[in-house]
C-alpha cells in the first residue's frame, strides 16, 4: 500500500513586512566578502615570527596580495579551552574589543612546541591531549583532541579582515597609491558600502571605513548545530545554502514570519556541535552585527567493489562548515573542546558567570500584552483570573501607561492613582512591572531628557552629536 506523502504546512503571517528590514543582500560587509573572498586570497602564518610566553603563543599572519601583517593569538585556557585572537598588528586606531562580558580575569594554561611536520607549528594545552596544529601555507588552524582532529579553522580559506583605512579625502598621493587594493571609485562605493551605506532614508557613514571580519570553521563528523539565537526557527540549526544567512542584530520586530533567520529581539554568538560521544561549542565575542552560514557536507571515501574496478561511495561520516561574518571589531573566538555538553555549559559559563537566581515572583505567570488602557482595565483584568480560580502572578503595562511615551512617567488621565492600583495588586501579592526601553523622549521639559543630554549619557552619531532615531516616543 502507498503511504500518503506528509504535506508541510506553511505558515504566512502578514503581521511583518520583511522589506523593511535587511535581508544579506541588502548588507554590505556580507556583499563585500562574499565577492572578494571569491578570489580567493589567502593568508599565511610566518611561523619565524612564533613568540612564546606565559599566556599565549604570537605569531604574524600576512595575505599575500596586500603584505599587511596580522597578530595572531592563541591562548590555553584552563577548562580545555582555547582562544583565538587576530587583529592588526599596528592598526590605525585601537579597533573594538568586548569589554565586559567576559568574567574576571581568565586562567591560562601555559602552551608548549611539539615536534611537527615542516611548514607547520603543534601547541599543546595541559597534559598534551588537547593541541593546535597551525599549517603555515595556507595558514590552517587544527583542533586535535585524543589524536582525532575535531575542527579546522581557516580550511576553506574565508578568513577575512579588512584593515582601518585613513578616508579618502584626507590620503596622500602615496597613500591612495598603498589603499589602491580597494576600489572606492563612486560606483563601486555604493555597491560595496566602503565608507557609507544606505538603506531606505537612512545613510550609516562609516567613520574608519570597511572594518568587516570573517572566518570559518569546519566540524568533522557534527551535523547537528543549535544556539545562536534568536531566530523564529527550528531548535536544530538548518542548512542556509539555498538562502539567507542567520542574522544577529537585535530588532523589535513584534510581528515575524516562523521558520526564518531574521535576527529579532535578541542575539548570542554562541554555536554548539553535537555528535555521539562529543560536544564542541564556539563563542564569537563579538558585538557588531554578524552573519552565521551552515553547510553540511557529507563525508565519503571511495572503495573497489569484489566485481571489478568500479568505484562504489560508502558514507563514512560528515561535515559542517560555519562562516562567521561580522560588520567591525576583531576575530576573537572561544573553542569549547566539551567533550560532553555538560562540560561544553561549564567551559561556556566560566568564560561569560553563570545565571542570576530570578526572583521566586518571576516564575510564575505574567499577564501581558498591548495594551492595557487604564487603571479600569487594570482592575477589570485582575477581577478576572480572579473569577475564573486562575493563578498569576505579575500584570505588565505597556508604553501606553506613560505621559506622551515619556518612560517612567504616569498618564495622568488613564492612571490617575497608580499607587493605589499596586496596593491592590500587592494586598493579592501581585506585582507590577511597566516598560523602560532605552529611547527617551526628545523634549527638554523632560528632566530624564535633560539630565541625559547635559551629561553627555546618549549614544553619539558620526559627527560627535546625539544619534537621532525613529521610535514610540517620537512617531506620535
Amino acid at each position: 500500500m502507498e503511504s500518503a506523502e506528509k504535506e508541510e504546512i506553511s505558515v504566512e503571517d502578514e503581521a511583518v513586512d520583511k522589506s523593511i528590514f535587511k535581508d544579506c543582500s541588502k548588507i554590505a560587509f556580507y556583499r563585500r566578502q562574499k565577492q572578494l573572498l571569491s578570489k580567493k586570497s589567502t593568508y599565511q602564518a610566518l611561523l619565524d615570527s612564533v613568540t612564546i610566553g606565559k599566556d599565549s603563543a604570537r605569531f604574524q599572519i600576512i595575505n599575500e596580495p596586500a603584505k599587511v601583517p596580522l597578530l595572531a593569538e592563541v591562548c590555553g585556557i584552563e577548562g580545555n579551552i582555547f582562544r583565538l585572537k587576530i587583529n592588526e598588528e599596528i592598526p590605525l586606531k585601537p579597533r573594538y574589543e568586548v569589554p565586559d562580558v567576559l568574567t574576571s580575569k581568565l586562567t591560562t594554561v601555559r602552551l608548549t612546541s611539539c615536534p611537527g611536520d615542516t611548514g607547520s607549528l603543534v601547541l599543546a594545552s595541559g597534559k598534551g591531549d588537547l593541541k593546535c596544529h597551525i599549517m603555515a601555507n595556507p595558514f590552517k588552524v587544527d583542533l586535535v583532541s585524543e589524536e582525532e582532529v575535531v575542527m579546522s579553522i581557516n580550511s576553506l580559506g574565508q578568513l577575512y579582515f579588512e584593515q582601518l583605512q585613513i578616508p579618502p579625502k584626507q590620503r596622500t598621493t602615496k597613500k591612495n597609491e598603498e589603499d589602491a587594493s580597494i576600489d572606492t571609485t563612486q560606483e563601486n562605493q555604493e555597491e560595496l558600502g566602503l565608507w557609507e551605506e544606505k538603506f531606505e532614508n537612512f545613510v550609516d557613514v562609516k567613520v574608519n571605513g570597511p572594518a568587516s571580519i570573517g572566518l570559518d570553521f569546519s566540524l568533522h563528523g557534527f551535523e547537528h548545530l543549535y544556539g545562536i539565537p534568536q531566530h523564529a526557527e527550528s531548535h536544530q540549526l538548518k542548512n542556509t545554502s539555498d538562502g539567507d544567512a542567520y542574522r544577529l542584530y537585535n530588532l523589535d520586530v513584534y510581528g515575524y514570519k516562523i521558520h526564518d533567520k531574521m535576527g529579532i529581539y535578541g542575539s548570542v554568538p554562541y554555536l554548539l556541535a553535537h555528535k555521539l560521544g562529543r560536544t564542541l561549542g564556539i563563542f564569537w565575542l563579538n558585538a557588531s552585527e554578524t552573519l552565521v552560514e551552515i553547510k553540511t557536507e557529507p563525508a565519503v571515501k571511495y572503495t573497489l567493489t569484489q566485481m571489478g574496478p568500479v568505484a562504489a561511495k560508502q558514507k563514512v561520516g560528515s561535515r559542517t562548515d560555519v562562516h562567521w561574518m561580522s560588520e567591525s571589531g576583531i576575530i576573537d573566538v572561544f573553542l569549547l573542546t566539551g567533550p560532553t555538553p555538560s562540560d561544553v555549559f561549564k567551559q561556556y559559563s566560566y568564560l561569560t558567570g553563570t545565571q542570576a537566581m530570578p526572583p521566586l515572583f518571576s516564575l510564575g505567570y505574567h499577564q501581558c500584552r498591548w495594551n492595557y488602557e487604564d487603571e479600569q482595565d487594570v482592575k477589570a483584568v485582575d477581577a478576572g483570573f480572579d473569577e475564573h480560580n486562575i493563578p498569576y502572578d505579575v500584570m505588565w503595562l505597556d508604553i501606553e501607561h506613560t505621559e506622551g511615551k515619556r518612560y517612567f512617567t504616569w498618564d495622568k488621565k488613564r492612571f490617575p492613582n497608580p499607587k493605589r492600583m499596586q496596593d491592590l495588586l500587592r494586598s493579592k501579592k501581585r506585582k507590577l512591572v511597566v516598560i523602560s526601553d532605552p529611547h527617551i523622549k526628545i523634549d527638554p521639559n523632560y528632566s530624564v531628557y535633560a539630565k541625559a543630554k547635559e551629561q553627555g549619557f546618549f549614544v553619539k552619531n558620526h559627527e560627535g552629536g546625539d544619534f537621532e532615531g525613529v521610535c514610540w516616543p517620537g512617531i506620535y
